[in-house]
């Protein structure tokens, strides 16, 4: 697992490698990881002190699951719930047990910073806009939680400023290997694997053994970050009592560009189940317009006549829009 100590973010560098990094101590000044090195109390007096009173999105789970948030016996519904909640009984709650063995799951997930704790961020933060970057910033509060292994699409730098955690990560290609569950219901609106990493079943899913050869740990400490590259899979495993990590995400592709899961629902439906020869026939097809250079379908015609084969910009992408609305609304 590479890393480095940083005192300031290497945006270039961290992209350049797309790989993932550990910053080590890049956060540790912030107001958030003082108050938590001290107590996991101070910690959260901490951040009643910003909280606006606006319900946040929490799961509870009882403590049979083990803080794993994952599904029923035959994947038709998840083991816990979600539902709106005061940001301050979640915390009193992950007091009441934190002494418990088994306690049940409390978990406040990717949840939007300014939106309940206005002001957090004068004090906790990562300065990406001298790089000109707006990420999303997201908190993300609970007590011993694991979410299951999954990928998302955007970059991101994952900064724990209290307690511990361990992330297993995995590259793309290794989707193949860690035995992906529904597309819904999920437990964070990603597919995540249906691997327990705590007690593998080799015979049930042979090929994660493949996977864990290609893994990738990162142990986290209070004020260390993480650079995840878009699209790695990781698992997150949050190893105190109380745990705080926040993270951000942003993209380097254009807003008016939608994200690849439109495409993939899209493909389910008009691609997969198609006969062998006519999907070998369409890969090559995605390929030569999407998959290859991105100039290579237009490069022998004349720029005006390029259309959609151009260069993709706000028009083009007006244009693809209304134009898919209109086909499937027929």
């Amino acid at each position: 697992m590479e890393g480095c100590r940083a005192d300031s973010l290497p945006l270039d560098d961290l992209l350049a490698g797309a790989r993932p990094v550990v910053l080590k101590g890049l956060v540790k000044h912030w107001g958030l990881v003082q108050a938590g090195l001290r107590s996991d109390e101070e910690a959260m007096t901490y951040l009643r002190s910003f909280y606006n009173g606006k319900t946040v999105g929490t799961t509870f789970g009882d403590v049979g699951i083990g803080g794993r948030m994952f599904y029923n016996a035959d994947f038709t519904q998840l083991n816990a719930v979600h539902r709106r909640a005061r940001l301050d009984e979640v915390l009193s709650a992950i007091r009441e047990h934190m002494t418990d063995e088994q306690p049940p799951t409390y978990y406040i997930a990717s949840t939007p910073i300014d939106a309940c704790l206005p002001g957090f961020r004068r004090e906790n933060d990562v300065a990406f806009a001298p790089q000109g970057v707006q990420p999303l910033a997201s908190i993300w509060i609970g007590n011993r939680t694991i979410a299951s292994c999954h990928y998302d699409a955007p970059y991101n730098l994952a900064c724990c400023a209290v307690g511990t955690r361990r992330i297993t990560m995995f590259p793309p290609e290794q989707i193949f290997n860690l035995y992906p569950g529904p597309l819904d219901p999920t437990p964070g609106g990603q597919a995540i694997s249906v691997v327990d990493f705590g007690n593998p079943d080799f015979e049930r899913y042979p090929r994660f053994r493949a996977a864990l050869e290609a893994a990738e740990v990162a142990e986290l400490e209070p004020g260390d970050a993480l650079f995840i590259p878009s699209m790695w899979w990781h698992h997150v495993q949050a190893l105190s009592p109380f745990n705080v990590l926040v993270n951000y995400w942003w993209s380097v592709t254009p807003a008016f560009i939608p994200t690849p899961m439109n495409a993939l629902y899209h493909a389910l439906w008009a691609l997969r189940d198609r006969p062998e020869r006519e999907k070998q026939a369409w890969r090559a097809v995605f390929e030569y317009y999407v998959f290859g250079p991105a100039e290579q379908a237009g490069a022998h015609l004349p720029e005006a006549a390029r259309g959609l084969l151009g260069p993709m910009d706000d028009t083009k992408a007006r244009q693809i829009r209304a134009m898919l609305l209109n086909l499937l609304n027929r």
